[in-house]
């Protein structure tokens, strides 16, 4: 048995011992170092490759519904309809109202749905797209948006924008 002073009132020599063998322990460990930059560089890998995971299967599984309604739709020897609604540049274009009071006109007009969704993300507004089949215009390309000008929208409105079916 080591003695590390006088043993207190009260205390078995086991528990002197073990109170002793601890205090060594506490006096001589070193103290653990994490390299906590390594630790959130491998937590950002993994979030970038799971989120590259499920944007590719978001991917394929977009493409394969898309040859699946190519497959079903190509076979049918009926006409598609087409909107009612031609394309003006009045009713594709946004108005944006800025926290200062000015507006910002947004034209739509001829871009794709990845164009006006980023155009509108960067707005903080929140993009909703549907489909239309439209006879003339070329896929994907924005036929409407709602609202459209003259209603001004601000940052955190859903804008209704639909895009030519093909």
């Amino acid at each position: 048995m080591s003695s590390h002073g006088s043993r207190p009132s009260g205390c078995t020599p086991f528990e002197q011992e073990l109170v002793n063998a601890m205090n060594d322990f506490a006096n001589t460990a070193e103290t653990p170092y994490f390299d906590t930059a390594a630790i959130e560089r491998g937590a950002r890998r993994k979030r970038a490759t799971s989120i590259a995971g499920i944007a590719a299967a978001l991917l394929v599984v977009g493409t394969g519904t898309a040859l699946a309604a190519g497959a079903v739709g190509g076979a049918s020897h009926t006409p598609r309809p087409t909107a009612a609604a031609t394309t003006s540049a009045k009713s594709t274009t946004v108005l944006y109202g800025s926290r200062n009071g000015t507006t910002v006109t947004v034209p739509l007009t001829g871009l794709k749905s990845m164009g006006a969704r980023a155009a509108l993300v960067r707005l903080h507004l929140t993009p909703s797209f549907s489909r239309t089949p439209v006879a003339g215009c070329e896929q994907s390309t924005v036929v409407a948006v709602s609202p459209h000008a003259p209603a001004v929208v601000h940052a955190g409105d859903t804008i209704h924008v639909t895009v030519c079916a093909g």
